[in-house]
């Protein structure tokens, strides 16, 4: 195996060892030793990928949210209306649970650590703006085409973001608690009847 997939490989085991750690145990109760046990690596390797713990973490959070805009980016490329690719979009929160639990700890260890960390805090507050500009783009473009009525973009763009959030969360703290997924639907439509053009 040449040198460079043998690093790739070995940066790969310890983004997966990593993930496993912070999900199960924590930021906080992860170390770096653990990591490196748990990816059989050892420290001068590890050091050689990543110069810190938080720097791995970043790049796991960075991982996270390519996979949301890919999806994302799926959804609006398989609806002609706002309002069909806005209910495309719910189907991400199904992925999200369908993928295994494992995600969702993590996702609350990137929101626990954005509250005290401001480089983590940085890196989480982006891609939230961008969504809410995103959806905000949307509902726009729902006005223009006519098929959304006039509301207000920006309280409507935060509407969403805050449903999508909530969801994870709810899904997180009680997974058995409902269909997360049929939920998410549900909930998206009802906002879309309210705010979709009624014909005369």
């Amino acid at each position: 195996m040449n040198p460079q997939r043998r690093g790739e490989e070995t940066r790969s085991s310890i983004l997966e060892a990593a993930g496993e750690c912070f999900a199960q145990n924590g930021y906080d109760g992860t170390g770096v030793a653990e990591i490196c046990r748990r990816s059989g690596v050892t420290k001068g390797a590890f050091y050689h990928h990543f110069p810190s713990k938080q720097a791995l973490f970043l790049e796991l959070l960075g991982r996270w949210l390519t996979g949301l805009d890919t999806q994302l980016e799926a959804a609006r490329a398989e609806a002609e209306t706002i309002p069909e690719r806005l209910l495309q979009m719910t189907g991400m929160v199904r992925q999200v649970f369908e993928a295994g639990s494992g995600q969702l700890p993590i996702f609350l260890e990137f929101l626990t650590q954005a509250a005290h960390d401001p480089a983590v805090w940085q890196a989480t507050i982006a891609p939230y703006r961008r969504y809410r500009a995103s959806f905000r783009g949307m509902i726009e473009a729902g006005i223009a085409e006519g098929s959304l009525r006039p509301v207000d973009p920006e309280t409507a763009a935060q509407v969403i973001v805050s449903l999508a959030v909530g969801l994870v969360l709810q899904g997180l703290l009680d997974p058995h608690g409902a269909d997360w997924g049929q939920v998410a639907e549900e909930s998206v439509q009802m906002l879309l009847e309210s705010w979709e053009e009624k014909g005369d």
